[in-house]
């Protein structure tokens, strides 16, 4: 095998263009492809830049155009050559006008056939792709979606540095403080029988940094989280995060969506408009049925209580007993939701725990095939229609439930699913909002408590710290969450900064003031020494790439993923290891064998 002693690269293969016409230039790279002709070969050679064409003839001298004739794809080569113009031009590359006719051919490495075709077009199962990741990378797609991450990555930090935020590593070793996600713990071979809990979010590391007078900090931070996968999670998972001092919210919505004007300009050439719009939490539940609300396309949620208060039929007056009814207008969809097609419908409001789906065809004649109509008298029906702005050719859509949350989520959900199913949405549009006044609590029917919706951190309203024991499910928080399309993109806090509201929390938490010093006791310590007032928030880095390149999953953007149970099929991660090493750690590890 030759080497790369003495070669010197000059330029990448994308980049060698017409300018260069004449001159003499080095590139490496991988065999795309090789085209023998007979007296004529072509190579395709490869990096992250692009394809530049390599050309070899009856000229070329004999040596070097045997080993063109033995090049295969993935072949590692180092080429030198002079730049020519083509003579068949091909305009699907971006310099398909010229080509390099090589003087100098040196086979780096040769390859195995890959057990896939290196290519965009290629149709391959992510099981395969996965498991051959290294190959996967190599191709231009993935290839540029890790080239814009890292741009990404370079913006937050120019950003953020210009706004006097200063980069600070916490540690990924840390104490585990459960409360929310499970933790993924370390065993520690110093100290047997003892654990470290690897970050789920630096979250109380950057409040003492605060306390420590670094007033703003910001941090490129990975985090850990055990919990079930899905396509826009995974077990480990990186965010942009930071924290200031002496703000309100204003103050960090402020200069977020600056930097989300700065990214997207920056990175996508594409000017965001602000401030984004913002929502209050139980807006945003009663309009959309999400905390998180698309608002790329209409179709509202209507609450119909007023109209169906004095309803006899029972599905509607039980639910508005204790909860609502609410509906949606799927306007002009009458001919593509049939019967059959709003059976699947109901089928999926159920997995939200719905009981049921109501419906109301309106035919384009005027006629009405309805599933509830004929128990409301002519004038609820009106009403009704009135409500939700029915005309011919309208499916109305409604979910009655005892439970006010129950309803929502169930047609906020439908909403998303019928404008996703029938091309409702712009999916070149980025819609930005932020959404607000969260509830402080949510309480836990599986541990019988109250728990924090964010973090046991997160500050109530001025107005509504009484009601920590006075009634928790009134409280609102001073938490925000920046939304982009439907997708939660990032979200923050102002903290609690008196230790006195920090104790009530955690009692109210459910916590005794011997676990709370147990847990948390450093984080209460420090509270005695002076705290500013600050907050923050964390965007998912990987969901951002997602939605700003349009991607389905976060797979697609992270050079190593982890499949659905959390594994790396490339790597075979989770894996066994040796019994010497329990024994150093004092671990036994006991498995269920049925």
């Amino acid at each position: 095998m030759e080497t790369i002693h003495g070669f010197a690269r000059t330029s990448y293969c994308g980049e060698v263009t017409s300018a260069q016409l004449g001159q003499t230039v080095g590139v490496c790279g991988f065999v795309q492809k090789q085209r023998d002709l007979g007296n004529l070969i072509f190579i395709d050679l490869r990096d992250r830049t692009g394809i530049v064409q390599l050309a070899f003839d009856d000229s070329t001298d004999r040596t070097i155009f045997d080993k063109a004739f033995t090049a295969r794809a993935e072949y590692v080569l180092a080429v030198r050559g002079t730049v020519r113009e083509r003579e068949s031009k091909n305009p699907d590359l971006k310099n398909g006008d010229i080509e390099l006719y090589v003087t100098e051919l040196r086979v780096l490495s040769k390859a195995k056939t890959p057990p896939f075709e290196i290519s965009d077009k290629v149709q391959v199962n992510d099981e395969l792709r996965l498991r051959y990741r290294y190959l996967d990378l190599r191709r231009s797609e993935l290839q540029q979606t890790i080239l814009l991450r890292h741009r990404i990555v370079k913006a937050a930090r120019d950003y953020y540095d210009r706004h006097r935020f200063v980069e600070i590593e916490t540690p990924i070793l840390i104490k585990s403080t459960p409360e929310g996600a499970r933790d993924y713990l370390v065993p520690s071979r110093v100290n047997k029988g003892k654990f470290y809990a690897l970050p789920q979010s630096p979250q109380m590391y950057k409040q003492l940094l605060m306390l420590a007078g670094f007033d703003r900090y910001m941090q490129i931070a990975k985090c850990f989280r055990d919990e079930d996968l899905r396509a826009d999670r995974q077990p480990e998972f990186t965010q942009i995060d930071l924290e200031m001092s002496f703000v309100e919210e204003d103050d960090v919505m402020a200069v977020n969506e600056g930097f989300i004007k700065y990214l997207f300009k920056e990175v996508l050439d594409i000017d965001v408009p602000t401030p984004f719009a913002r929502l209050p939490y139980r807006e945003a539940m009663a309009r959309y049925g999400s905390d998180k609300p698309d608002t790329r396309f209409g179709m509202e949620l209507c609450d119909l209580s007023a109209v169906l208060k004095d309803s006899t039929f029972q599905v509607f007056s039980g639910a508005l007993a204790t909860g609502t009814v609410v509906g949606i207008n799927a306007k002009g969809l009458y001919s593509e939701l049939s019967r059959k097609k709003i059976d699947k419908l109901v089928d999926f409001v159920k997995t939200y725990r719905a009981k049921g789906l109501a419906y109301s065809r309106l035919a384009p004649d005027g006629t009405v095939a309805s599933s509830f109509e004929k128990f409301l008298t002519e004038k609820e029906v009106a009403d009704l229609h009135a409500a939700l702005g029915a005309e011919p050719g309208d499916v109305l859509l409604i979910v009655a439930d005892g439970d006010t949350a129950t309803a929502q989520t169930a047609l906020g959900a439908l909403r998303c699913e019928v404008a996703g199913q029938y091309g409702l949405i712009d999916e070149s549009a980025y819609n930005f909002l932020w959404v607000t006044e969260f509830p402080l609590f949510e309480y836990s029917e599986e541990e019988g408590r109250y728990t924090a919706m964010h973090h046991p951190f997160t500050a109530p309203f001025y107005e509504d710290v009484a009601l920590i024991e006075q009634d928790p499910g009134r409280a609102r928080a001073r938490a925000y969450d920046m939304v982009l399309n439907g997708c939660e993109l990032g979200g923050g806090s102002i903290r609690i900064s008196d230790p006195d509201i920090q104790e009530r929390m955690f009692e109210a938490l459910g916590f005794t003031p011997e676990q709370a010093k147990e847990r948390f006791g450093f984080l209460l310590e420090a509270f005695q020494y002076g705290v500013p007032p600050h907050g923050g928030m964390a965007y998912g880095l990987d969901r951002l790439v997602m939605l700003m390149l349009h991607r389905s999953s976060i797979r697609d953007v992270i050079a190593f993923p982890k499949v659905q149970n959390a594994s790396e099929l490339m790597s075979g991660c989770p894996a066994q290891v040796d019994k010497a090493q329990l024994d150093e750690l004092a671990i036994a590890t006991v498995l269920d064998e049925a």
